[in-house]
Parts: C-alpha cells; structure tokens; sequence
C-alpha cells in the first residue's frame, strides 16, 4: 500500500540545509496500522508530510497505492490526497460550523449533492459514537468529542489510508484509550491502512502492528511489536520500552535495593506469548533451593500477543542462583542480572 525509498528531506541549501529525514525506506502493508514513534525533532512530523504530498522529498520516491505521490502535482495531486486523509493532535475544526456541518465540509468541496452528504454524514456521527451531538458546536465538546469529529470528517471521501499527527497527545489516559480503541474497530471494519505518529509507546502498544523508530531524521529500528517490545536493540528503543514496562517509581524502587542489597542477586525476566500463562516461577521454587522475592512485576498486551516483566530477587548459594538463572534460559524466558551482593 505505502513504499518509501531512500527518502530525504532537506531544508533550507548550503552549510546552513538541515536534514529532517536521511535515508529512510519503508514498506506499509494494506490494512495495517503502523506507527512511527520518536521524540520532538527525530523526523517523524516531516515524513508523515510526505506521505500527503505537503512536502516534497529531495530526493528518494514516495508510493502509496501504486501511485509515485512524490512525482505528481496540480489537480493528480488533489485527487491522490482525497485518498489520505489526516487527524491532528489539535483537532482543526471549524468553530462556526456544527459537528454535522464539520464532518460534511469536505463533502461539500468534493461537490457531493446534499442528500447523499446527509446519508454519509449521518452514518459517520454513528460510526464514531456522537449521536445526539450532531448539531453542538465544537466549544460545547470535550476532547475526546472533538477528535472524534476529526476522525469522522477524516473518513468523509472514504480514503484508503489516515494519518494520525499525535492524534490523542492533547488527550487524557482513558480518552486516549477510547480514541484508539475507536481507530481499532475503524480499522478492522474499513480494512482502513493507517500510519501514526506518536511520542507515546501507550499508544504504540495499544494499537499498532508494526512500528519504525526515529532518531535524527532516521529509522534506526522497525519490527512488529511484540517483538521489539522482547528485544529493544537501540538504547533510544529501550527508553521508549521502558515507558510501558517500568515507572518512575519503579525504577527508583530497583535502583534503591541495588543499592542496599546485601545478599542475593536481583534479575530482571522477560515473557513473551504463551509465556505470560506458564507457571516458570512456581517451577524454578520447586527445582532449586533459593529464596525468591518478587520485587515488581507487569504485563502489557499488545496486538501481536501479551509481554511481561518481572524483577526478582534470588537468595542462596551462588552456585544454586547461577543454575536457576540457567534453568530460566532454557525456559526461553530472558533474563537480565540487575545487581549482585
């Protein structure tokens, strides 16, 4: 559905140019929702930009539905953008027009007659849950209400594939949740193919198949989920991993008993799938003779399947520690040595 290759961007020319996105190649499947996750400056604003046609590539080829969007222009262009509509993390709503009015303006432009506008817009206001809001104005909206008028005008021309730019960063925890759990069913009842663009691993976890990590303009990591969240390679990876599996408060509990560990060894374990259910710990207590402390512990479901962490503190003879460590290997279980006595 969407190819990116060798994409870079530049701004500005000479000494002074910089590059918002280096060398950046990637394949989207239909139907897929993808997310492009990085902090403030890695890129990922610009490249979602490309992929609607509001920026150009300096060089490299943007695809999407076997279209070259990057090579086309005028009225080819306006029509290929029809097909990629975009959600903000701001809304961009008309505060003058109604919830109704609103998700019918891009009907209106498209020059679709009035009674085929009503159906549509009637069967958006269901689809994304505001009955009963149709006729409030954007001010008398919560948050949550006015994305989800973004959301339905997104939909209006039935694009093939929508473009979310932080689309729930200026959202609460639970509305988050509701929006994406909204973006989910979107996607498995349309078979809509949706990019998102996030500075929150949440959101990443919550919804998304795959995802590509930006540094500096560049993908520096991409993989299904699941699997990045098993095996983070990249130290900016495992920031961002972390963002779900340990708190603040966690990691200042672990690094306080590092500290004042007196005896044992402190180990972190990693489970993954169907190693969630098993119970590998009532096992390792009865094989090896070893006090266990649990220290902390958390499991997140992600699209793929679920992913669980759990820090443990072993006491015993250090040759018992070492093959129960061992045995937790062969188990298929990761485990990571935190802090020794």
């Amino acid at each position: 559905m969407i190819r990116l290759t060798d994409v870079h961007k530049r701004f500005g020319a000479g000494p002074v140019s910089i590059s918002a996105v280096e060398n950046v190649s990637l394949d989207i499947a239909e139907g897929e929702i993808f997310g492009i996750i990085g902090y403030s400056g890695a890129g990922k604003s610009t490249l979602i930009r490309l992929l609607n046609g509001l920026e150009t590539p300096t060089s490299g080829n943007v695809t999407i539905g076997g279209r070259e969007i990057s090579s086309i222009k005028g009225k080819e262009l306006r029509a290929a953008r029809q097909k990629v509509s975009m959600i903000f993390q701001h809304f961009n709503l008309l505060w003058s027009r109604t919830v109704r009015d609103n998700i019918a303006f891009p009907l209106e432009i498209a020059g679709v007659r009035k009674a085929e506008r009503e159906r549509k817009v009637n069967e958006l206001i269901d689809l994304v849950g505001l009955s009963g809001r149709e006729n409030a104005y954007p001010s008398e909206l919560s948050g949550g209400q006015k994305q989800r008028v973004g959301i339905a005008r997104a939909l209006a021309n039935d694009p093939e594939v929508l473009l979310c730019d932080e689309a729930t960063s200026a959202l609460d925890p639970e509305t988050t949740d509701a929006i994406l759990e909204l973006l989910t069913g979107i996607n498995e009842r349309l078979g809509l193919t949706i990019v998102l663009i996030t500075h929150e691993m949440h959101v990443i976890r919550k919804i998304c198949h795959r995802v590509a990590v930006m540094e500096a303009g560049k993908v520096v990591e991409i993989g299904n989920v699941l699997d990045v969240f098993q095996s983070p390679q990249e130290p900016i990876t495992k920031r961002f991993v972390s963002q779900v599996t340990e708190s603040t408060e966690v990691k200042q509990a672990v690094a306080h008993i590092k500290q004042e560990l007196s005896s044992g060894t402190l180990i972190k374990l990693v489970f993954v799938g169907e190693r969630t259910e098993q119970p590998v710990l009532a096992s390792l207590i009865r094989k090896f003779d070893v006090d266990v402390n649990i220290v902390q512990g958390n499991i997140s479901h992600t699209r793929g399947g679920a992913y669980g962490t759990l820090i443990l503190q072993l006491v015993g003879d250090e040759r018992e520690i070492e093959e129960a460590i061992q045995y937790l290997h062969a188990q298929d279980v990761q485990t990571e040595v935190l802090g020794n006595d």
